[in-house]
């Protein structure tokens, strides 16, 4: 009876890293397949959110209970059977940003079940954020119209010939087609994500959260559009220069551009707040 007391405490002591095994092995795998399909913007932020994922997740590390039951434990292989399972087929598309959030639920399941699943709440809304909305938006909701008319706006304020029909940016020197890929959405929805991970990890009064969050998507589309109307000037200018702001490494500085003034804009709503609170106590 002393014995197999003893080797059951050694496995349920080992537990968490056996857990701990299978999230990075599949943290690894959506990773790799991110980088397999040269999405090089994805692959930046995904690492980005991992990273505070797994700061949240450490800092907590004491405080999960780690009970789960046959049906969730089942379960949970079943969605970590599928990921695996879909990540050797080719061609995956939208699927490929599923696969975090699906592997996170799984290993939440082989964890703690459906009643423990509540204590990971902030690594699913990351991640929720990381990849849904953008799922969603290409799927149902095209900026690009909305994109180009700001971006000539920008262009005509700028003092600019530009001329606009539909989503093409017509210059002397050029003209530009706005399409999906180019409308800013994946920039509005991975601002959107980093404020989610400030208002999580960070939060602040409850009335200013959603104006945070409008406020990081807005900046998201303003920057986007900031690079059209720069891509509109260069198409007939200066043909490397363009392709670099295009498709190339230059394009993701509008990102960390975004990054940064949020991140500042952030900053300073949490000093304002610890000020106030600072005032209040000593009153």
């Amino acid at each position: 009876m002393n014995i197999t007391h003893l080797k059951s405490a050694k496995i349920l002591k080992t537990e968490p890293f056996w857990l701990l095994s299978i999230a990075a092995g599949l943290a690894a795998i959506c990773l790799t397949l991110v980088w397999k399909a040269h999405d090089v913007g994805h692959l930046g932020m995904s690492i980005l959110f991992f990273f505070a994922i797994g700061s949240i997740l450490w800092d907590k590390r004491h405080t999960f209970n780690f009970e789960s039951d046959v049906f969730s434990s089942i379960l949970g292989w079943l969605i970590i059977s599928w990921v695996l399972w879909q990540s050797t087929t080719h061609n995956l598309g939208y699927v490929i940003r599923l696969f975090p959030l699906a592997s996170a639920v799984g290993v939440g399941l082989l964890a703690s079940g459906f009643r423990g699943l509540k204590q990971y709440w902030e690594a699913f809304t990351i991640l929720f954020f990381l990849e849904i909305p953008s799922v969603l938006a290409e799927l149902l909701l095209d900026i690009s119209p909305l994109s180009a008319k700001f971006a000539s706006l920008l262009l005509w304020y700028s003092g600019f010939d530009v001329t606009l029909k539909g989503v093409y940016i017509h210059l002397p020197t050029g003209s530009v087609k706005v399409v999906p890929s180019c409308s800013g959405i994946d920039t509005i929805n991975y601002l959107l994500g980093i404020s989610i991970i400030a208002l999580v990890m960070f939060p602040i009064a409850k009335y200013k959260r959603v104006f945070v969050s409008l406020f990081a998507m807005f900046l998201g589309f303003f920057l986007n559009a900031i690079r059209i109307a720069i891509l509109a000037v260069m198409v007939g200018t200066n043909e490397a220069a363009f392709h670099s702001w295009h498709g190339g490494n230059a394009s993701y500085s509008f990102g960390v551009f975004g990054i940064l003034i949020f991140g500042v804009i952030y900053m300073l709503i949490l000093r304002q707040e610890e000020r106030q609170m600072q005032k209040t106590e000593q009153s």
